[in-house]
């Protein structure tokens, strides 16, 4: 039986002792790509046009919950490493009238404003008509979504693992 065509994008990459890696990896970067241009053209829709896909994340990360966060907090569920690109979001968001901060001890705590809780909602708003409504259409298998979200979450961490083992060499 011949070789599996593997659907890759580098296949000097690809390694005969975990082929479904790159697989996978090019599943990854398309699917990335595919929701950065998403996250951007929604929040367009939602009217706000001149917003970064880490904007966007950040904004939705301080709204969600409604809570207050810090710097670190964000980073951390976001799983950003550059903590000077989340502050520089949240400084843009802050100019943008969409989050405030409060300091509190030596961090400053950060939340939504009803500008900010209005945009969240105007963004979900074209997402239930855009994305939620295509998704239950097209008779996709919640279960099986909730599944492949689990197992990706936990590729993460093999990757970071990884990224540990490379910095060390």
């Amino acid at each position: 039986m011949a070789d599996k065509t593997r659907i890759v994008s580098s296949s000097h990459l690809v390694s005969e002792r975990a082929a479904e890696l790159s697989e996978l990896e090019f599943a990854l970067i398309l699917s990335g790509n595919a929701f950065n241009r998403w996250m951007v053209r929604c929040m367009r829709a939602a009217g706000m046009p001149d917003v970064s896909v880490l904007d966007i994340l950040v904004l939705h990360n301080v709204n969600s919950r409604e809570r207050e966060k810090s710097l670190s907090e964000v980073c951390f569920v976001l799983n950003v490493e550059d903590s000077h690109l989340v502050n520089y979001s949240l400084k843009k968001l802050r100019k943008l009238g969409l989050v405030d901060g409060v300091k509190r001890g030596k961090e400053v705590h950060y939340a939504t404003t009803a500008a900010g809780r209005d945009m969240c909602e105007k963004y979900r708003q074209v997402r239930e008509d855009c994305l939620v409504e295509t998704f239950q259409r097209l008779g996709v298998n919640a279960e099986e979504v909730g599944d492949v979200a689990k197992t990706l979450r936990a590729i993460s961490g093999v990757y970071d693992q990884a990224s540990r083992a490379a910095s060390s060499i």
